[in-house]
């Protein structure tokens, strides 16, 4: 369906009424009769039901939203393709093996370009090797080749890529041990015939995915969680603190006895720009997002992102530099509460896309895995430092990425804006303890609250003087603590001021883990 009279300006062009109609027509033929659909419009942007006649009226006065081009609140797919070939009846003269095929070389082809831009010369199939490509691209010169390997000679429905590939996600989607998948390996090799070539266990075929960019780095830590031995640590056999062995012994063999996972995040951050339509939509937040005071959709609606760009103009002048979210809380693995262990990942999302897809799935992206098998508490900071240290790379220097969407090389730039936490993980994010006597981090030193001495806890009472100076509870006394409140509301301290309060505190003497672990 033609979708240009979407940016019409003039809503009374015959072209823009006959989409409009074309438009209630394709979304009213999914839903019963008499239903209400989101409206459209600037004034609704698809936050509030309306019948057909209200949005065809709301249309008409307010105008469409012009960036909302592909109706997936309205019955349309999330991943549309208007310029499919099946559109036209034509299936094309490969068979659907070729076309997966083709799929997976245009993948890795998209990646390489995603890394080295211009450079990447792909992998001429004509010839034996390389032609001119640099050392550091015949990582993806040979996934090339195994892209377009037969699995044995005569297959033609899997290359030897593809079929490993699908071999994998099997494996994850049904929890395959290692072990069960080694001689799932094995009995396939005798199935086949003798010229398979699929892979001699579980180890080689995982070295293909970590090429394709989709490995992780295992950093070792103290059991204790004490220190990383990562940078100036990482020979260390004991930790720099606590003097704990690095390692367990079984037999000759060392096996570390807490390891950090680790997923980079700038080649996470480069993908996005690698696909057309991804890219454009990374710059969706200044170019065609709404803005309507005192209306919140969007994290860019916030005031805390309108501040940041307003001090820092130079990261806000560049619509592809990323902002990104970061959540984290703990969880059972195990699925048996029984069984106490508690694993905390740590998500980080970027913002920049459009509502429809900043909270999908694809762009979730694990930055690192905290091992278990307790929570690290107030030791968080001590995981943390990877992930810092990246971001920070990324603010200060960014990374050369290349845009299919301009089809050229740009420095991206990433900035942490936020963080999204239950309570109890607020207060090991921040470093304010969310308990006892001065819980709020809002209040801080201001909170008001009571111990309770047959519950022996503390209770927080204090809200009251964030309402209006006239509102009827300041006045009820019975209700609450049997005191009437007509204090002025806390004042929030700034980023500065919390800084300058960090930056005063005096910490205390280290204990050792072990006389903690002792006690229990």
């Amino acid at each position: 369906m033609d979708r240009s009279w979407i940016q019409l300006k003039n809503r009374l062009h015959v072209d823009y009424r006959e989409g409009v109609i074309k438009f209630l027509e394709f979304t009213f033929a999914h839903i019963e009769p008499g239903s209400k659909i989101l409206c459209p419009c600037l004034r609704c942007n698809n936050c509030y039901r309306k019948s057909r006649e209200e949005v065809d009226a709301h249309l008409l006065v307010f105008g469409i939203v012009r960036s909302y081009t592909r109706w997936v609140h309205h019955g349309e797919e999330f991943e549309y393709d208007s310029d499919s070939d099946d559109d036209n009846g034509i299936e094309g003269q490969q068979g659907e093996e070729d076309v997966e095929d083709d799929d997976m070389q245009e993948m890795i082809n998209d990646i390489a370009t995603g890394i080295y831009g211009d450079t990447w010369q792909g992998f001429d199939s004509t010839s034996q090797g390389p032609g001119g490509v640099h050392e550091s691209e015949e990582t993806f010169v040979a996934l090339l080749r195994e892209a377009r390997q037969q699995l044995y000679p005569g297959c033609e429905k899997f290359s030897r890529l593809s079929f490993i590939v699908k071999l994998l996600h099997i494996k994850i989607m049904n929890n395959w041990t290692n072990k069960s998948f080694n001689m799932l390996l094995e009995l396939l090799k005798e199935a086949l015939p003798d010229s398979e070539t699929l892979p001699g266990s579980y180890a080689e075929a995982k070295k293909l995915i970590h090429d394709l960019g989709l490995g992780y780095i295992k950093i070792h830590a103290c059991e204790f969680d004490c220190a990383l031995f990562w940078k100036e640590h990482k020979d260390l056999d004991n930790c720099p603190k606590c003097q704990t062995s690095r390692w367990n012994f079984k037999g000759s063999k060392k096996i570390p006895k807490k390891v950090l996972r680790c997923f980079p995040l700038k080649p996470m951050l480069q993908r996005l720009f690698v696909n057309k339509n991804i890219a454009e939509d990374m710059r969706w937040h200044k170019k065609k997002r709404v803005d309507e005071i005192n209306v919140s959709r969007h994290p860019a609606d916030s005031p805390l992102w309108k501040d940041f760009d307003e001090k820092h103009k130079s990261f806000a002048e560049d619509p592809c530099n990323v902002r990104v979210g970061l959540a984290s809380d703990g969880f059972n693995p195990f699925g048996n509460m029984s069984n106490a262990y508690s694993i905390w990942p740590v998500i980080v999302t970027p913002y920049n896309l459009p509502p429809w897809r900043c909270m999908k799935d694809p762009f979730l992206f694990l930055s690192m895995h905290i091992p278990g098998p307790k929570s690290p508490s107030s030791d968080i900071h001590v995981f943390l430092q990877p992930l810092v240290d990246e971001l920070n790379e990324l603010w200060e220097v960014g990374i050369k990425t290349h845009d299919a969407f301009s089809k050229e090389n740009f420095q991206l730039h990433a900035a942490l804006i936020g963080t999204i936490n239950d309570f109890p993980a607020l207060g090991m994010l921040s470093g304010w303890s969310t308990k006892g006597k001065f819980a709020c981090p809002i209040c801080m030193g201001d909170t008001t609250s009571h111990w309770l001495a047959n519950g022996k806890k503390h209770c927080y009472m204090g809200h009251r003087r964030f309402l209006p100076m006239n509102h009827k509870w300041r006045d009820m006394e019975d209700k609450f603590d049997g005191q009437k409140d007509f204090r002025d509301r806390v004042k929030v301290l700034s980023g500065e001021e919390i800084f300058d309060q960090l930056a005063s505190i005096q910490c205390g003497t280290w204990k050792a883990p072990w006389k903690e672990k002792e006690k229990l």
